[in-house]
């Protein structure tokens, strides 16, 4: 870690005891990633994969609003309206990194406590101890910013029980700790009040034996309820008739459901829907955030994603002007230049 810029704190690292503790420290902007932040997770990482003196690695969020909210998508925003391709190499490394955090050999504990959406998910859900408490907001938004499930999501939802992963990545809805353990998206719940105490402890002690002292039993969650009608609704071949199913369920729940795709950007939906339908059936992580990374650089030329982010966080109108507007104007061809390869030299390699 001797090339670390000192003078940069939005990521504070320290070993205590046993454990490398991992802060991200931008709570003013929910710990939003930059470029820089994952470059400097990644080193860290390394760097301890090797040191015996670091037993465990643990990442939480500085303040009490959330772990981290996501990629900086005003820098996003600006570099996809420049035409430029900034945003490229910034997934490259971040999801190279999203890799090395599943693949890793030593304990992985993330505190998703607060909110944690995309970016989030991809620094805590492919941990190996992934702890939520009763402040936890877990979320694949991507959709309603003109953008697809990134970051290994994908891949998550794909593997979901039922189509609750479908559910979750077409609405964008952010599930709390009981929902967020049956999709699989984290392990255990601890009250937030333990946090502390619990990460105090792991400097010396294991987590596996830790966590039966810690860990309770969530409040009941809605996913649970609702899983028949997802698994009817979800199972129809297109979006447009995921949604004419919600909307012939006679439930107030599957109707709002409706409702809140429709709201989405169209070509996005027809483009996740393909995605994580491909990812379930790819064999490894690694494949999924191949063909993320595809579908990333093809939105990054999209003109939703800049509206999305526009309508959602620059002018926070929440009126985004969709291209196309419909869903029936969104062609087989369309999603399928989302899927294209890239050319000699843009891929994304893992291996």
């Amino acid at each position: 870690m001797k090339s670390v810029d000192a003078a940069d704190d939005t990521v504070l690292f320290a070993v205590e005891g046993r454990t490398g503790v991992i802060t991200l420290n931008r709570p003013r902007a929910l710990n939003a990633l930059t470029h820089a932040m994952v470059l400097r997770i990644d080193e860290a990482l390394t760097a301890w994969e090797h040191d015996p003196a670091v037993a465990l690695v643990l990442i939480r969020g500085a303040g009490e609003r959330g772990l981290c909210a996501g990629g900086d998508i005003r820098a996003i925003h600006d570099d996809a309206k420049a035409g430029t391709d900034a945003s490229a190499g910034f997934w490259r490394d971040e999801y190279r990194l999203n890799a090395l955090i599943a693949r890793y050999p030593k304990p992985y504990v993330a505190l998703m406590d607060g909110i944690v959406m995309g970016g989030g998910v991809g620094l805590s859900a492919h941990g190996s101890v992934r702890i939520v408490t009763e402040r936890s907001r877990v979320a694949m938004p991507e959709t309603g910013i003109g953008f697809v499930p990134d970051v290994g999501g994908t891949y998550l939802l794909g593997r979901a029980p039922g189509l609750l992963g479908t559910h979750l990545a077409l609405t964008g809805t952010a599930v709390g700790a009981a929902d967020a353990l049956l999709c699989g998206l984290a392990d255990h719940f601890v009250p937030a009040e333990r946090l502390a105490e619990l990460t105090a402890a792991l400097a010396s002690a294991p987590a596996a034996e830790l966590l039966p002292r810690y860990a309770a039993a969530p409040a009941p969650g809605e996913l649970a309820d609702r899983r028949p009608w997802i698994d009817r609704c979800y199972a129809a071949d297109t979006v447009e008739e995921i949604v004419e199913r919600l909307l012939g369920e006679g439930d107030p729940a599957a109707k709002e459901t409706a409702e809140t795709i429709l709201a989405k950007s169209p070509t996005a939906l027809k483009v996740t829907l393909a995605a994580v339908r491909r990812a379930g059936s790819l064999g490894a992580l690694e494949q999924a955030l191949v063909q993320e990374y595809r579908v990333s650089c093809h939105a990054l030329r999209s003109p939703d994603l800049v509206e999305g982010i526009r309508a959602q966080v620059i002018d926070k109108d929440r009126a985004p002007r969709w291209s196309p507007p419909e869903l029936d104007r969104v062609t087989e061809e369309d999603v399928a230049r989302f899927f294209a390869p890239l050319g000699p030299g843009r891929e994304l390699r893992l291996d």
